[in-house]
């Protein structure tokens, strides 16, 4: 009886050691930039009717700066039935900007209907032993028929920790995710997204999830959903979709300093100190490096700015209007007298990567058609960036403020595409493009004057990691 008794006891205390060591405490800390890639492959039903298949892709680059996560998102692939649309080459981003809270709540700044998915998946707040589960609120997006209107639909997600395991030789914990997809009358409280598709009137369905959770940070490594579902539109007609979901996120290569030093010096666009700054562990400049980010003291930052103007050892910051650095700041004053008489490029670190600055490109007024003589300059710049054939390039255009918001940010975004078609034709490949377009939303001058207007009209290349 006392065997049975003992043996009894040290079960107890192994089964006990092995739910303590599978209870865990979820909290997201991920504060690295990461790439978000969602695929869709669906079988669509049109009023019951088989109609093909729905293949989709939808890739971001995701900067983190500061807790605060800027992306930049396109849909790279469409095929349906026997017929195959492929977006390949250039693509032109849709800006979101959102925070990511440690429960894994996500929390718009900036909403254009991506990413898809938010807050999903949410953690508890307290320790979760193997076996047990929890409910969060989450959000998702769908425009199913590519309209350009996302419309928000809440969804209620079950979640379970099923196991610990590892996954592509990472640590990870291993979950399930379940939910029933209710919009329009179908939702409890008749939930309607009035900014999204007003033709859309209900839906119905149902998901079931696995998710890899890295153990190091909470990131959601792989999602992999199982979809089915149907959508009530106000002209009667109702489409199906079965399928799956997958959500993938990746990490960017680190730049090759090795290859893109040298390249930005036979380029004339950095000099010796430009060259050890990029090649050192130095932090990026703070708020890019462009205004009032540092008093004039080298010791304290030896690469800021001081009331708009270098500090001596950020002379490698300064734009080069013939690829080569002045060699007094005398000369340097009087470079920069008649900014409409030439290009400029800087180059500095950012959160986002190594971006390069572009200023006073010639383009036709009101155009995104650039003007003859501009041919070296972009063989330049195409020379540096064939260094880099792993990373993506966001290409940014900035116009000057002239009281049109809406014509300053299509010809931003127009001009944006036209710098990444010139050096596409110089061997750089498409596919790495990102184009964006900002209007006047982010000067870097004065727009009151002519020469804060020229200094504001620009285009930014960053090279992504």
């Amino acid at each position: 009886m006392k065997r049975i008794f003992f043996a009894l006891c040290l079960s107890f205390i192994f089964s006990s050691a092995i739910v303590f060591a599978a209870e865990a405490e979820f909290v997201y800390s991920g504060s690295v930039n990461y790439s978000l890639v969602e695929r869709t492959d669906l079988r669509r039903y049109d009023n019951g009717k088989y109609a093909g298949l729905v293949s989709r892709e939808i890739r971001s680059f995701i900067v983190c700066d500061g807790g605060v996560y800027d992306g930049d998102f396109y849909m790279s692939q469409e095929t349906l039935r026997d017929r195959q649309i492929v977006d390949k080459g250039i693509h032109t981003s849709i800006h979101s900007v959102f925070k990511i809270h440690g429960d894994g709540k996500l929390e718009m700044i900036e909403d254009n209907g991506f990413p898809t998915f938010r807050s999903f998946p949410t953690f508890p707040n307290q320790k979760i032993q193997v076996g047990q589960s929890w409910q969060a609120q989450a959000t998702r997006c769908v425009d199913q028929l590519n309209k350009g209107i996302p419309t928000r639909m809440p969804i209620f997600v079950e979640y379970t920790y099923l196991k610990d395991e590892v996954f592509q030789g990472q640590e990870v914990y291993v979950l399930s995710a379940k939910w029933a997809t209710r919009y329009g009358n179908f939702a409890r409280t008749n939930h309607v997204d009035y900014a999204g598709d007003s033709t859309l009137q209900k839906a119905q369905g149902s998901h079931n999830a696995t998710m890899f959770i890295r153990k190091s940070d909470c990131a959601a490594l792989v999602i992999r959903d199982s979809v089915d579902e149907t959508f009530f539109y106000s002209d009667g007609n109702q489409y199906s979709f079965r399928g799956t979901i997958s959500l993938f996120t990746e990490y960017p290569p680190t730049v090759d300093k090795t290859k893109l030093i040298p390249a930005l010096r036979r380029a004339e666009l950095i000099d010796e100190d430009g060259a050890k700054f990029l090649a050192s562990d130095a932090p990026p400049l703070q708020n890019g490096g462009s205004k009032n980010v540092a008093k004039n003291d080298d010791s304290k930052n030896p690469f800021g700015t001081y009331n708009g103007e270098p500090t001596n050892t950020s002379r490698w910051l300064e734009s080069f209007g013939d690829g080569k650095p002045s060699a007094k700041n005398s000369d340097k004053k009087n470079s920069l007298k008649d900014d409409s008489k030439r290009a400029s490029v800087s180059v500095e670190k950012t959160s986002g990567g190594i971006k390069l600055t572009i200023q006073n490109l010639h383009f036709k007024a009101d155009s995104p058609e650039l003007l003859p003589g501009e041919e070296n300059l972009l063989d330049k710049i195409a020379s540096v960036l064939k260094q880099v054939p792993n990373n993506k390039l966001l290409i940014e255009g900035h116009t000057a403020d002239t009281g049109n918001p809406a014509g300053e940010m299509q010809l931003s975004v127009e001009r944006s595409r036209t710098i990444a078609q010139e050096l596409s034709k110089r061997g750089i490949n498409p596919d790495l493009f990102l184009c964006r377009g900002s209007g006047s939303k982010k000067p870097v001058a004065d727009n009151s004057t002519r020469e804060g207007m020229a200094k504001n009209r620009r285009v930014e290349i960053t090279i992504l990691e």
